[in-house]
């Protein structure tokens, strides 16, 4: 099985004219696609806290005319990979991306649901279904509920992501597992999301075109400390030929250190490199007897971004400098 890397660069089809600045409600994160100058930033959550009302007698199947409402409370996890584009301080939408949920009371949920609590996530989902996010089990990928009617709000002073107005419905895989496939997609709840956000990619952008690129140092780790960060948007673009499939996967490389690094594109050969093996267990009646290797990879050359191919040591200006959680291209 071949596997080959792809990477995306920033989306810049999500800036517009002249935004307002300060806080702003974008309802689905949708934004008019026409070209701006001024300032984007890409940003991750730092930290945060979400809740759940859930209807309890609606989740259990209990037909009653009175709700018994119980809240479940989360923290969200500290730099969870949940991307927002902010332009000239204005929420222009999310992209593709999830955040932890660290549980910090418990109430009386359906066993499988108990069992996930505590490796939920809530996802950033892509655009060709029903809904925009949704809660699965991060290991697994299982969705409880899919999330409708949600606002997205953005503090620019405060640096603050806020998610409400979410109404919570059982998926139709929760609805199956609890013997209720004639409660898919019904209300049993809602949903709100508080979560400072900090910034990992900074751009100057004139007529849509980038000119210049920071990525603000937030690691930990002495010296420049690259790393795969993430993998997202897993596809398969053709037909299997023979035993044989081809596989594409998003990469976004991460500085995980405390010094900015030099990023150029080819024919310099200053930036990182980007191969990958897919291996899986195997064998026995918990498929953990065999670890092989299925797949692997040609190696992928990430780019910089800005347009230029000169290289310079003026700061920025014709280089990327890459830190915790930026993406390469």
């Amino acid at each position: 099985m071949k596997m080959m890397l792809t990477g995306l660069m920033l989306t810049l089809l999500l800036l517009f004219g002249p935004p307002e600045a300060g806080s702003s409600d974008l309802g689905n994160g949708k934004s008019p696609p026409n070209a701006g100058s001024g300032t984007l930033q890409k940003m991750i959550v730092k930290s945060g806290s979400a809740t759940m009302d859930i209807d309890l007698n609606r989740l259990n199947g209990i037909n009653s005319t009175t709700e018994k409402v119980e809240t479940l409370r989360f923290a969200v996890a500290a730099n969870s990979f949940f991307p927002i584009l902010i332009f000239n301080n204005a929420l222009r939408g999310p992209a593709l991306g999830s955040m932890g949920l660290v549980p910090q009371n418990s109430v009386a949920l359906p066993a499988a649901l108990i069992a996930s609590l505590n490796q939920l996530v809530i996802e950033k989902i892509d655009w060709s279904g029903d809904f925009d996010i949704v809660v699965r089990d991060g290991k697994s990928g299982f969705v409880f509920f899919n999330i409708e009617g949600n606002l997205y709000g953005y503090d620019a002073g405060a640096q603050l992501l806020s998610i409400r107005a979410g109404r919570l419905l059982i998926s139709k895989e929760f609805a199956n597992a609890l013997g209720r496939p004639s409660d898919t997609a019904l209300v049993v709840g809602k949903i709100s999301v508080a979560a400072a956000m900090q910034p990992i990619e900074i751009d100057q952008v004139l007529n849509g075109e980038p000119q210049s690129v920071v990525m603000p140092a937030v690691g930990t780790q002495p010296g420049p400390d690259v790393i795969v960060g993430d993998l997202s948007g897993l596809a398969q673009f053709d037909n299997a030929v023979g035993t044989q499939v081809g596989l594409a996967v998003q990469t976004v490389s991460c500085n995980h250190g405390q010094v900015d690094l030099d990023w150029f594109k080819l024919p310099d050969n200053d930036h990182p490199v980007i191969p990958q093996n897919l291996y899986r267990m195997s064998g026995g009646t918990d498929n953990t007897e065999r670890f092989e290797q299925i797949g692997q990879s040609s190696v992928k050359h990430a780019r910089r971004l800005a347009n230029t191919a000169k290289r310079s040591h003026r700061p920025c200006a014709h280089r990327r400098l890459a830190s915790t959680s930026c993406r390469d291209q």
